[in-house]
């Protein structure tokens, strides 16, 4: 079985599309599947099961992007093509079955499983192999809990102010992560560099991990935290889908709509929809309680 599967150029939407991936593998054990997305989400599909290939799609002005994709893919005869990003290309591709993403309400891997009338909606998975759990082995010391920050966005609303990562990081640790370490996530480039220093110069005990590391290996060291708190991002999906204890900070974007998905997360969110008004009182209420459940499980 060939499936040709066009998700994300971004990198939160591209692991939240991971899902219907899984469930396509676990489906169709023996399918050969042709994964198109943007260059930042790439990694997230570098460890996947029956990955034929990547196709990396760079934008270009007038959508002229889609032309190398079309290229690369009409000499197949596809058994199933599936486009989340609701483009024309699924028509015009030989397949024998076609499902594009049309916009609906509600979350959205509600959205994503309504692609293939899936019900309930599966969650997003993040793929790892042995040598990226080694790496995040040699990266971060055992014995102690280690929390995660994300203090970046890529939008300046979308930021919890760093002193407030801080304090509930200091509450956490006081309180029933005795004895944590924190460790700092953000992407590649100096602009997340430049995010995250106020944080890491509030925490200067702090696991340096900004832009050092691949997707997987990301992962890989997010599985091991006992919990992560960031910002709303694709860090914050990547958390969930590693099932790390995963606390989404909320403000202008819809909550309803981007909440982290996984099997013990939430989202805490502004009643102004200004980050400065979500509380580290708030905020702290969410991760104990995300931590009492892993604690009683």
């Amino acid at each position: 079985m060939h499936v040709l599967f066009v998700t994300s150029n971004r990198l939160g939407d591209a692991v939240l599309s991971t899902g219907l991936l899984d469930h396509l593998i676990r489906a169709h054990p023996n399918a050969r599947i042709t994964v198109a997305c943007g260059p930042v989400a790439e990694g997230v599909f570098s460890r996947m099961p029956n990955r034929e290939r990547t196709i990396v799609l760079d934008k270009h002005p007038y959508r002229l992007h889609w032309l190398p994709l079309w290229s690369a893919t009409v000499t197949t005869f596809w058994d199933l093509v599936v486009d989340i990003r609701g483009s024309t290309i699924a028509w015009m591709l030989p397949t024998r079955r076609r499902a594009i993403m049309r916009r609906r309400s509600g979350h959205k891997i509600e959205q994503l499983a309504a692609v293939l009338s899936l019900d309930p909606a599966p969650l997003p998975v993040a793929w790892t192999a042995a040598e990226d759990r080694v790496r995040a082995s040699a990266l971060l010391p055992a014995g102690r809990p280690l929390v995660g920050l994300g203090p970046t966005a890529n939008w300046a609303p979308k930021v919890w102010p760093p002193e407030r990562f801080a304090a509930l990081f200091q509450a956490l640790e006081q309180g029933p992560l005795r004895g944590a370490i924190p460790v700092v996530f953000a992407g590649p480039g100096t602009t997340e560099r430049a995010m995250a220093a106020p944080l890491q110069a509030a925490l200067p005990d702090a696991i340096d991990l900004v832009g050092q590391l691949t997707i997987p290996e990301v992962a890989a060291c997010l599985a091991r935290c006992a919990l992560f708190v960031g910002n709303d991002s694709g860090l914050m999906h990547l958390s969930a889908a590693a099932g790390t204890p995963t606390l989404g900070l909320f403000g202008p974007t819809p909550s309803g709509e981007y909440a982290p998905a996984g099997v013990n997360a939430e989202a805490v969110v502004s009643a102004t929809e200004l980050m400065q008004d979500l509380s580290v009182e708030a905020a702290l209420v969410s991760a104990l309680r995300l931590v009492s459940r892993v604690e009683a499980i």
